[in-house]
């Protein structure tokens, strides 16, 4: 078994042993939950809140939907998370705006055009902490999907002295989940326009934050 492996496979547990303890509380503006026919769809939200996403859809993902796909970026980090959210029942490619960036898009589009959901933050792997990156925008104009900006708030929680404040919710405390309304981007876009779409999600999801 190779490290990252064993790492996964060891924080998977200790996620699971957390998750069981943990209360949610939703809220679906987007209606993707409750959807007969799904489409896919971008879910967007920061870095620092992978770990109440991810309790999220442990809890709530709809058996109806075709999966999730998390972008993770090529490096040894990448992958131990890659194999993390795998023990999730989640998929991974791996990329970033640095490595593997057009290779990992065109697998991205690919996967869209098949059904599944998409699950990006727009701030990883490294920041700068609640920036943007042009990533989802792209991905939205060449697929036809829809972004739903997602928010995590935590009635009690840890935070990690990392790049971007990584958030780890306390045992027996509250994760508040919100699908605030889709996004939708045209295919076609000038340069002023790509710059609006980016700084409105932007702005979407760090009034969400904390």
């Amino acid at each position: 078994m190779t490290r990252e492996r064993f790492l996964a496979l060891t924080g998977a547990a200790i996620l699971r042993a957390l998750f069981a303890t943990l209360r949610l509380r939703y809220e679906d503006h987007a209606g993707i939950l409750a959807e007969e026919t799904p489409k896919p769809s971008l879910l967007c939200f920061w870095h620092n809140r992978i770990l109440g996403i991810t309790f999220a859809f442990d809890r709530l993902y709809p058996k109806n939907r075709l999966g999730v796909t998390v972008l993770t970026s090529p490096s040894r980090d990448g992958e131990i998370l890659a194999q993390l959210v795998a023990a999730f029942g989640m998929g991974s490619v791996r990329g970033s705006s640095s490595r593997r960036g057009s290779r990992a898009l065109l697998e991205l589009v690919r996967l869209v055009r098949l059904g599944r959901d998409i699950a990006i933050t727009p701030d990883g792997p490294r920041g700068p902490k609640y920036s943007l990156g042009p990533g989802v925008i792209l991905l939205a104009q060449n697929t036809g999907a829809r972004i739903i900006p997602m928010h995590a708030k935590f009635s009690r929680c840890l935070r990690m002295k990392t790049w971007d404040g990584f958030i780890i919710p306390l045992p027996f405390s509250k994760v508040s989940v919100t699908l605030a309304e889709p996004i939708e981007v045209p295919e076609k876009l000038s340069g002023e326009d790509f710059e609006a779409a980016r700084i409105q999600l932007e702005e979407l999801l760090k009034y969400g934050a904390d």
